[in-house]
């Protein structure tokens, strides 16, 4: 192989690692400046594509994340010198922003102290669908792939691409103003603005694809975004679930993979290297989330969660207070992975048939065709039942459709004990 061949693969590796890391930085800085999404995301593309061609001349740059952004704006400058339509349309955009006196830079007394935040309450806009907020949303700002937004909905990634693309074409055709929201318009974005940050956070507990099972940059961030938003609105009750089923899961993290980054299950971790001190934070929040009305789903998921973390092992998990919060979150946000993860606690509750009966039912709904984890818990309860040749099937479905490499791992492995 050529050196100048290496060296351009690894500026493209590079290229590659930046883009990843930044891209969501980027767009969200490039949009609050331009106010235009699809203008954000072709300049940003085009820095991409100069930095493909500049850095194995030049070499990385000491900041390359400023490095795009600079070449994404001048880009954009570009772009809008030559296009007069584009121009207009910019202007149209800018003065009604103007008219709203929203659109000024950042400020320390703004209603939303985070940039990245705030720009979440930007494109959750109310004119579109709650589904089409917050997949616009993950994709152009959080930094999320299509294929990962794809697997918070449980639809395949090409229906999430025809989504996304569907979604900006109303901006454009709507004319929706790309402008930071008044203290009041905030209420009614939350709820898209919640999903965002969950979403964001479930991708970081459990990766999608490649070698590592949780990605922590990920949860950090939906934890720090939930944080800033709980200081906000500290009367807000799912905001207060959402940071307390956040801090509640996430206080397993460091048990929840070995030395060589395998999957540790919940009934083999060691609970003493569980975060004391974000369960005892949580379970301050819970009960804020839980008083004051019906719970919504936030304060229900992170009850659940609160009941894991005060048990002392598995076997003495309080499964019939789980099941019971299960069925009151089935009421209010029936979902199917709502259904699949009851199922499972009426297992560890009542046995693994049945949990199996609840779980084969679920084999009909469509929206859980792709999803790894039902066939995953098929394969568990059989193999506890001693059905060794259907467990195995059940293991191999999993497989074929399991993102990350630590599940596919410890499936494998499942797969070999039920066929050795």
């Amino acid at each position: 192989m050529r050196a100048s061949q290496t060296h351009s693969e690894g500026a493209a590796g590079s290229v590659e690692a930046v883009f990843r890391e930044e891209r969501g930085r980027l767009l969200a800085t490039l949009v609050g400046q331009f106010g235009d999404l699809d203008l954000a995301e072709e300049v940003a593309s085009d820095a991409v594509a100069a930095a493909l061609e500049r850095w194995p001349v030049d070499g990385v740059p000491g900041r390359p994340g400023a490095w795009l952004l600079t070449t994404a704006r001048r880009k954009a400058v570009d772009r809008l010198r030559r296009d007069k339509a584009y121009a207009a349309r910019i202007a149209v955009l800018q003065a009604e922003a103007d008219r709203s006196g929203s659109a000024a830079a950042p400020a320390e007394d703004e209603d939303v102290p985070d940039e990245r935040l705030r720009l979440f309450f930007t494109c959750c806009h109310p004119a579109l669908p709650l589904d089409a907020q917050v997949a616009l949303t993950l994709r152009c700002l959080a930094g999320l792939s299509t294929p990962e937004v794809a697997r918070a909905f449980l639809v395949p990634a090409a229906t999430m691409a025809q989504r996304i693309v569907r979604a900006k074409r109303k901006i454009k055709g709507a004319r929706i103003p790309f402008r930071v929201p008044e203290a009041d318009e905030l209420p009614v974005r939350m709820p898209g603005v919640l999903r965002v940050i969950y979403a964001i956070f479930t991708e970081g507990y459990a990766a999608s694809a490649g070698p590592e099972l949780v990605r922590g940059d990920l949860a950090d961030e939906a934890i720090r975004l939930a944080r800033i938003l709980h200081r906000l609105l500290p009367r807000e009750r799912e905001v207060a679930g959402l940071l307390a089923l956040m801090l509640l899961v996430d206080a397993r993290r460091q048990a929840r993979t070995g030395p060589d980054g395998q999957l540790v299950l919940l009934d083999e971790q060691d609970r003493s290297r569980w975060n004391r001190a974000f369960i005892e934070e949580g379970r301050g929040l819970v009960v804020t989330a839980l008083q004051g009305g019906p719970p919504g789903p936030y304060a229900l998921q992170a009850a659940i969660a609160a009941v894991h973390d005060e048990a002392a092992d598995v076997t003495t998990t309080d499964w019939p207070q789980v099941v019971a919060l299960y069925d009151v979150l089935a009421d209010v946000a029936p979902s199917p992975v709502v259904a699949l993860n009851r199922a499972v606690a009426v297992a560890m509750r009542d046995g693994p048939a049945a949990g199996l009966v609840l779980l084969d039912a679920l084999s009909a709904d469509e929206r859980l065709r792709g999803y790894h984890l039902l066939p995953a818990a098929q394969a568990d309860l059989l193999r506890r039942l001693g059905c060794r040749d259907e467990a195995a099937a059940a293991y191999q479905q999993a497989l074929a459709l399991v993102g990350n490499a630590p599940e596919r791992a410890y499936l494998a492995r499942r797969l070999e004990e039920v066929t050795g």
